[in-house]
């Protein structure tokens, strides 16, 4: 009996020695996948570029909110989505995280505004979303910093009118692979609609600032910004780019001989873009190659005769007007502000840190929202270790602060002498750019919307007091 009882206590032991071993494993075998989860949920927070709405410019503090995105409807405040339980997200179970990307409510039950495009993030998978939520909850470093509280007009102000919104224009769903294009295309569709939400800047909108799906990417005013036709229509889109030019544009934002990229697009290559690997930038350039040309290209770009980056050539007229007795106000301040950088000739710096201004997107485009803007905002974005700067010209410039009417004359000289010739700036059109660019229906009319309710109301009171007094006579 002692034997057989010592060699049950043995075995027992070994059993249990085998169990913890094997615990073991199976947690070692859970943190690795939990890592891998978080990895992976980094790098598609990357790709659809969280940070840079939801990491104030020139703070360190990551995804604490607080940036103001431009809307046509005023300053919309980006919020704290670190695991701050107090000021972000850390309260948020995985289908209310699921809720706000999936159909923009958030925690509370209050609605987003479609700044935050879960018009796009509809279309991410579960899978994507559950790395998402596990990268926001365990590989991120909680901020207890509140950000700013979005305050719209009157009646953009309650959000509940969300609900109605989305009913009309929230259609997408959850993204489906096409059977009829190739597995780098579907990569780069899901990376460029659901992820990238590219179709947010590049598609034009509607009157209740909803895309209108059946000009997509065809190009529209974002703000200050123009975000130009990328479909494939030869003169207002990029059929002339090569899928080498498109994969170098998006990894650094500089193509010599083609375009430059500031403004919302300088962001999106800095922030995301350019982490992404190689795989994934040449299935989202699959996808953008194969675009059909979009009918819009007739109506946001209808004088584009040539393709953008496909005007102007060397000039030798700063030169000669340099002494001149009479010279145009425009060919004063290029001489005087832009020449050093861009040259006389606007060949731009040797090296091609200061791009050409011929045979260039932003002085070939027939509307030059983008000469404008960079004129005023100038250009900021560091790729790897290589910062691209051009100061701005607006009220903020330290340099030099150039009216309206100084910048529409340098912008008509820059076109004449290296871009597209037909274009033209106006004072009245800097002005509407320096103020956050045309404003659709719904911004020009929000300031008669509460005197307009308020008189609808007097007039019901009105016309109720008539047929009261009426019915006791």
């Amino acid at each position: 009996m002692n034997v057989r009882s010592s060699h049950m206590a043995r075995t027992a032991r070994t059993l249990a020695l085998g169990a913890l071993g094997f615990t073991a494993v199976l947690s070692v075998s859970a943190r690795a996948q939990d890592a891998d989860q978080i990895a992976r949920g980094r790098y598609l927070a990357i790709a659809a570029d969280c940070a840079a709405c939801h990491t104030k410019p020139g703070s360190s503090l990551a995804y604490a909110g607080g940036y103001g995105i431009a809307s046509p409807l005023g300053s919309i405040y980006s919020t704290n989505i670190t695991p701050s339980k107090q000021y972000g997200i850390g309260n948020y179970t995985l289908a209310q995280f699921t809720a706000v990307l999936r159909r923009g409510i958030r925690g509370d039950g209050a609605h987003l505004y479609p700044a935050m495009p879960y018009t796009s993030y509809v279309r991410l998978t579960d899978d994507d979303i559950a790395s998402l939520y596990a990268y926001f909850m365990h590989g991120v470093k909680p901020v207890d910093v509140a950000a700013p509280v979005t305050a719209l007009p009157f009646p953009f102000n309650v959000r509940a009118s969300m609900m109605f919104w989305n009913a009309l224009y929230l259609n997408a769903k959850p993204f489906v692979p096409d059977p009829n294009k190739s597995a780098e295309v579907n990569r780069g569709a899901y990376l460029a609609l659901a992820l990238g939400h590219c179709d947010t800047c590049h598609t034009p909108r509607n009157a209740m600032m909803a895309e209108v799906e059946s000009q997509q990417m065809g190009g529209a005013a974002i703000a200050s910004w123009f975000a130009p036709n990328i479909t494939s229509a030869q003169n207002a889109g990029i059929a002339t780019w090569s899928a080498a030019d498109l994969a170098r544009y998006l990894k650094t934002g500089d193509v010599p001989g083609r375009a430059q990229a500031a403004g919302p697009m300088a962001e999106a290559i800095e922030h995301s873009f350019q982490y992404l690997n190689d795989d994934d930038i040449n299935a989202i350039v699959a996808y953008v190659k194969q675009l059909p040309a979009n009918a819009s290209a007739t109506v946001v770009d209808r004088h584009q005769t040539q393709p953008r980056d496909a005007f102007g050539a060397v000039s030798a007229e700063d030169a000669v007007l340099r002494g001149a007795p009479k010279v145009d106000r425009g060919a004063l301040i290029y001489d005087g502000a832009c020449a050093s950088c861009h040259q006389p000739t606007g060949l731009g710096s040797k090296d091609g840190y200061y791009p050409q201004l011929f045979h260039n997107t932003a002085t070939g485009a027939d509307t030059p929202y983008n000469l404008v803007a960079t004129i005023l905002e100038g250009v900021n974005r560091t790729i790897g270790t290589k910062h691209y700067y051009m100061p701005g010209f607006g009220r903020d410039s330290y340099v030099q602060h150039l009216s309206d009417k100084d910048i529409a004359a340098v912008s008509n000289y820059v076109l004449k002498q290296f871009g597209n010739p037909a274009a033209h700036v106006s004072t009245q059109d800097v002005a509407s750019i320096r103020a956050g660019g045309p404003k659709p229906v719904i911004a020009q009319i929000s300031p008669y919307i509460k005197p307009g309710l308020a008189a609808l109301v007097a007039l019901v009171v009105l016309v109720a007091a008539i047929f009261a007094l009426r019915f006791r006579r």
